[in-house]
């Protein structure tokens, strides 16, 4: 396979340097291809605000966790997002009847849109062979289970390079991505590609590196996942008006706003530029309240029909997540809504056993 980068992204290269050949890789097993059903409409002008929620229990408790948290969309994981998943089919993962159950639920409870982050350990940019085909296979059976539930959107990382020069890493994720599409009937289902801090050898760091996997693959339903942390400690300036301004026209020029269907909202504990992944509660971090009632409500970001607002932000202590979900729908000019039965502490992802370990040590201290 040929692929010849733009220039932009790769300028001062001859021609010859920029075209890179794929060496073929030899197929492993795909999940089969699933007919996927009508999804939720939820498409009706209302803002669409939610958080990533565990799956634990069983996929269809986190449709009852941001229900009563008070989202009007959400994100999971479909199995664990650090390990390598058991090859099998989706009809093992989730029988039919139980994703249909899933689907009307999710439908009754008006949630939408459905998205499903990745596994971490996918990297269609691996300069190893092994850990690319694997990466792809993985790909496809996160596809296959979205497919499965109706979700809308599976957001993708782009990969790490290592090594690398970067037009290899690139044309490599191209071909992952058509290699781990192929069979598949993706329908209304959208890969997204999220932007990155850059830490270590990550690419995505830049609007250049999206639009050139963007521009590689017509054929395939892709779009950008834009998180703010992660734009943030890249380098893009969030702090002023003017410097908003010039970030989201350079995403404008570079992308187009017509490509972005998630924006994953995270303060920052990182400063801007320090390409550190490292996320803070919504006005506690680096980039601050204002700055982000600034950028919410600029009619680019805002005022886009079916865009979703998924919060990512830690979580500490009980409550963290209701408590950031009501500080974005405060900034956005509205109230949290209200469910039945919901309280501050419902438990909606696990807090990590190194924040469990310190509450119970200063517990002790205390009594």
């Amino acid at each position: 396979m040929l692929i010849l980068l733009p220039p932009h992204l790769v300028e001062g290269m001859d021609d010859a340097s920029r075209k890179v050949t794929l060496e073929p890789e030899v197929d492993q097993a795909r999940p089969k291809s699933h007919v996927r059903p009508a999804p939720a409409d939820w498409k009706d002008g209302t803002l669409r605000v939610g958080v990533h929620v565990s799956i634990a229990g069983g996929v269809r408790q986190s449709l009852e966790r941001a229900h009563a948290l008070g989202c009007t969309a959400l994100q999971i994981f479909s199995t664990s997002p650090r390990m390598w998943p058991a090859r099998r089919g989706v009809y093992k993962w989730l029988t039919a009847a139980e994703a249909e159950r899933f689907r009307v639920r999710r439908a009754e409870l008006a949630l939408g849109p459905l998205v499903v982050h990745d596994n971490y350990l996918i990297n269609l940019a691996s300069p190893d062979r092994a850990t690319r085909t694997r990466s792809i296979q993985a790909l496809s059976e996160e596809l296959a289970r979205a497919l499965w539930i109706g979700a809308d959107y599976l957001v993708l990382h782009p990969g790490n390079a290592g090594n690398a020069p970067l037009e290899s890493a690139i044309a490599a994720i191209v071909e992952g991505l058509r290699r781990a599409t192929r069979g598949l009937s993706l329908g209304e289902l959208h890969i997204l590609l999220e932007n990155t801090a850059g830490q270590g050898s990550a690419l995505g760091w830049r609007f250049e590196h999206l639009e050139a996997i963007l521009r590689a693959c017509p054929e395939l339903p892709l779009g950008v996942c834009l998180d703010t942390a992660h734009t943030f400690a890249a380098g893009y300036d969030l702090s002023s008006e003017t410097g908003l301004q010039r970030t989201l026209s350079e995403f404008a020029a570079t992308i187009g706003f017509e490509r972005l269907h998630v924006v994953h909202v995270n303060d920052s504990k990182a400063p801007a530029g320090s390409r550190v992944d490292r996320h803070e509660h919504i006005g506690r971090g680096k980039i601050g309240l204002e700055n982000f009632r600034r950028f919410l409500n600029h009619p680019w970001i805002r005022d886009w029909p079916g865009r979703a607002f998924i919060l990512e932000t830690p979580v500490d202590r009980p409550g963290d997540d209701r408590r950031n979900l009501r500080t974005v729908w405060a900034l956005f000019g509205q109230a949290l809504p209200v469910r039945a039965g919901a309280r501050d502490g419902f438990p909606a992802r696990r807090i990590s056993s190194a924040k469990r370990r310190t509450q119970k040590r200063a517990a002790l201290r205390n009594t």
